[in-house]
């Protein structure tokens, strides 16, 4: 029986030395190159890389600085319009380790975008799931399924996969703000569908309250005809005033002898979907942590990746072996099973997201928290 020879095949075994594995032998050769002709693979030359003994995540822990996406996004402002096309000026983190996609880690997307006065970013849908998150200026609304969002410093706008939605800035400043989606999530899994929607945002100015907002903005109170869970949360801003007050009143009582906050001198709040206590977005996890003058945190892992972005303060942050000087606007990546810790010395609030609903859905997720030595 001949084999067809398949030169360009994708498939190439190298002969493996080490404990389990077969004699080099002619005999062998001859076996891997008609697996290679027929596409296969033996798992015993390949069980070192597709099981270690923990997560091996291929993104690297890496650190963007505000001052250079701003100078930067602000550049694309007046050179890259906006229209059918193009879409978005939204300029994404790419991690140094995922071969120069636009991928932040393997699940997470994030970007800056830019919108200058009286611009559009034209009306489309896709079934990405999505959030922005504000970390300078106002003047932008948002509008989501016809509902128009004002978009304020501190502000946390998620927006569930499939909903039509536009952006308008009304003011006579640039604003930029902080995309998260979960595009290398739904892109490696090939669940991706995008539709364009009208060239043109709806013109009328966002009033103080949306819609959803007047729904689902009152703590602790439900509509009682809008019963049944939904998988996203209709609440579309979660304001910077409620968020600063949340974390403020964690601190307090941490001072009056209640134990309120994660640890001494951390306080932190997730953002969740009103109708299940559950996270805001299927495959995104949003949370805000805040670290009170001279604190710092233990060193942890966890299985899952995630985007932290400084928004206000300046502190040291450790992740993997890397270390850097955050301060307001820098964002950095935390990836899989990497060990991180935070400290500082004035105060530091971070805005995190993650995705951390996928692996707990999947039976995956896992987190170790290291003792800290006396």
């Amino acid at each position: 029986m001949t084999t067809d020879v398949r030169p360009d095949s994708p498939v190439h075994i190298t002969m493996v030395d080490g404990p389990g594995q077969p004699p080099a032998t002619p005999e062998l050769a001859k076996l891997y190159r008609e697996f290679e002709s027929e596409l296969l693979v033996p798992l015993w030359t390949e069980i070192g890389d597709l099981m270690p003994t923990d997560p091996r995540s291929r993104a690297v822990a890496h650190r963007w600085r505000w001052d250079r996406l701003r100078e930067m996004a602000g550049a694309a402002g007046k050179l890259v319009p906006i229209g059918r096309g193009g879409e978005r000026r939204a300029i994404a983190l790419a991690n140094p380790g995922l071969g120069g996609r636009p991928f932040a880690t393997p699940t997470l997307w994030a970007a800056i975008q830019y919108l200058n006065p009286g611009e559009d970013a034209p009306v489309h849908r896709h079934t990405q799931h999505a959030f922005r998150f504000v970390i300078e200026g106002e003047g932008v609304w948002t509008v989501v399924n016809d509902d128009p969002v004002s978009m304020k410093r501190g502000d946390f706008l998620p927006q569930a996969g499939w909903a039509w939605h536009g952006h308008h800035n009304i003011s006579k400043s640039s604003m930029a703000w902080i995309d998260g989606l979960d595009i290398p999530f739904q892109y490696q899994t090939d669940a991706t569908f995008f539709q364009f929607g009208p060239d043109e945002v709806p013109t009328r100015q966002a009033p103080d309250r949306s819609q959803s907002e007047r729904l689902w903005g009152h703590a602790g109170l439900r509509p009682l005809t809008h019963l049944a869970p939904a998988p996203a949360s209709p609440l579309l801003a979660y304001r910077w005033e409620n968020t600063d007050r949340a974390l403020d009143d964690q601190l307090a009582l941490e001072k009056e002898g209640y134990a309120a906050t994660l640890e001494p001198g951390h306080a932190a709040v997730r953002f969740t979907n009103p109708t299940s206590g559950a996270d805001v977005l299927p495959t995104v996890r949003a949370e805000f942590h805040r670290l009170a003058p001279g604190t710092a945190t233990s060193t942890s892992r966890e299985v899952g990746s995630s985007v932290y972005t400084v928004f206000e303060g300046e502190g040291r942050v450790a992740v993997g072996s890397a270390s850097w000087h955050v301060e307001r606007g820098d964002l950095f990546v935390v990836p899989s099973w990497q060990a991180l810790r935070l400290e500082s010395d004035s105060g530091m609030d971070l805005f995190r997201f993650s995705d951390t609903p996928i692996f707990e859905r999947l039976d995956l997720d896992r987190r170790h928290v290291e003792e800290i030595q006396a």
